[in-house]
């Protein structure tokens, strides 16, 4: 009996050495529903609401006893046990701008400032140990265009926005691949030329330090176009098998472009989905977006578990509100559902976060939080901490704000009943 109280410090012990050993996650990619995405039809379904809620959609199970999920979502029901789903998002701004900006920086609108994105944010920490050619913030393929993402970050936080079609029998991304498809010997030849007629330049470079920065970029440029940079992005490499199972679509082969970019290092990446602003004939939009969206999604999950990238990878996924409860069926939105930040979803999986959980709960019909509130600081916030930098410390001096990273978590609190506490060591 003398023994148990040295076994019980063992096992605590134990405990929290596991704990403190998850690692910090390496990279995070954001899954941005452009235009809010309808709680009822994909991670809070109301089957046993009346019909002018959820217009007889049903819930099915998942791989995860107690847990269910729209029937619109059959592929991620079987993934559930790799993500956490957050059934009590809420803030009160219904307009795009306004909600996005707050999701994106946990900042309320209207301060006279323009804070960066968490994007940003991650960036400019996790940019210092990334030594790849690609920015260390890539957004695919289509900027928000909600507000600068940087912020007062400045320009060297700026994501790179890669446009193009991803789906397209060759990736042509704006600014890596270069027009017209050249070679790389077409590409040698003409920085050779340039560099041979560039004599002012040879002789001042060393007197005029903007012409170091304009050499520095034509390097960094060269080797966006040519070298490992570019060939992130040409799906050719990958077999037709993986690319149909994660859809023949802008947004599948996005999530597949998203997962080689954590293969290359890229600390934040951001799949911008768009189409989802669905206020007239919801349902009938909602049938081709919520099948892409499983398919890709589902794929990306267990693409990233099978190639042992899921522990480092942080995916989390929401708009910036969701929907309506209640069904809009009058003229003109004939079945239609709109903007809605009360009470909303998100889920989030990977990078130390635990699957197979809920977070929060709303009323009968998803309209009301009942209970654990969480708002979009306290999302963001916990993102952060398992990237090893702490929200609560200030921006850096460069910056000339004084001001934390983020604001003061909700009375809530940050999500940690699904990721343990992060090890100590300051912003990583």
């Amino acid at each position: 009996m003398k023994k148990m109280p040295f076994i019980i410090l063992g096992l605590l012990a134990m405990n929290l050495l596991s704990a403190q050993e998850i690692p910090h996650a390496k990279s995070v990619i954001e899954i941005w529903i452009w235009g809010g995405p309808s709680q009822l039809e994909t991670f809070d379904p109301k089957p046993d609401a009346p019909k002018e809620y959820n217009n007889s959609l049903k819930a099915i199970p998942t791989n995860v006893p107690g847990i269910q999920i729209s029937e619109m979502l059959p592929k991620l029901a079987r993934q559930a046990d790799k993500y956490a789903i957050i059934r009590s998002m809420t803030h009160r701004h219904n307009g795009h701008e306004t909600a996005s900006y707050l999701m994106q920086t946990g900042r309320e609108p209207g301060s006279g400032k323009v804070f960066p994105a968490i994007g940003a944010i991650v960036a400019m920490y996790k940019g210092k140990d990334y030594k790849g050619d690609l920015p260390p913030y890539v957004i695919l393929t289509k900027p928000k265009g909600r507000f600068a993402e940087e912020g007062f970050l400045g320009e060297k936080y700026k994501p790179l926005v890669t446009g193009g079609s991803p789906n397209a029998a060759k990736f042509s991304v704006d600014g890596i691949t270069p027009p017209g498809n050249l070679s790389k010997a077409d590409i040698d030849l003409r920085f050779s030329m340039m560099q041979k007629f560039d004599t002012f330049g040879k002789a001042a470079k060393n007197t005029i330090p903007e012409l170091l920065e304009f050499d520095s970029a034509g390097k960094t440029a060269k080797k966006k176009m040519s070298g490992s940079a570019a060939q992130v992005f040409d799906l050719s490499q990958e077999p037709d098998a993986v690319r149909d199972l994660y859809g023949r679509n802008d947004f599948g082969q996005s999530c597949l472009v998203a997962r080689r970019l954590v293969q290359a290092g890229v600390p934040y990446i951001t799949i911008n989905a768009q189409g989802w602003d669905s206020h007239k004939k919801h349902f009938e939009v909602m049938k081709n977006k919520t099948a892409e969206m499983d398919q890709a999604v589902a794929a990306l999950l267990l693409d990233l578990k099978e190639k042992g990238l899921l522990d480092t990878t942080i995916v989390w996924w929401s708009g910036e509100f969701g929907k309506t409860p209640k069904i809009l069926w009058d003229a003109p939105w004939n079945g239609g559902r709109n903007h809605y930040a009360k009470c909303f979803s998100a889920m989030i999986a990977g990078g130390g976060f635990k699957g197979g959980k809920v977070i929060g709960e709303s009323d009968s019909v998803a309209g009301t939080v009942v209970s654990r509130p969480v708002a979009p600081q306290d999302l963001l916030g916990s993102i952060l901490e398992r990237c090893g930098i702490d929200p609560d410390s200030k921006f850096p001096a460069f910056t000339g704000v004084d001001a934390p990273l983020l604001p003061k978590e909700s009375a809530a609190g940050r999500l940690r009943e699904i990721y343990p506490d992060s090890p100590t060591g300051g912003n990583k």
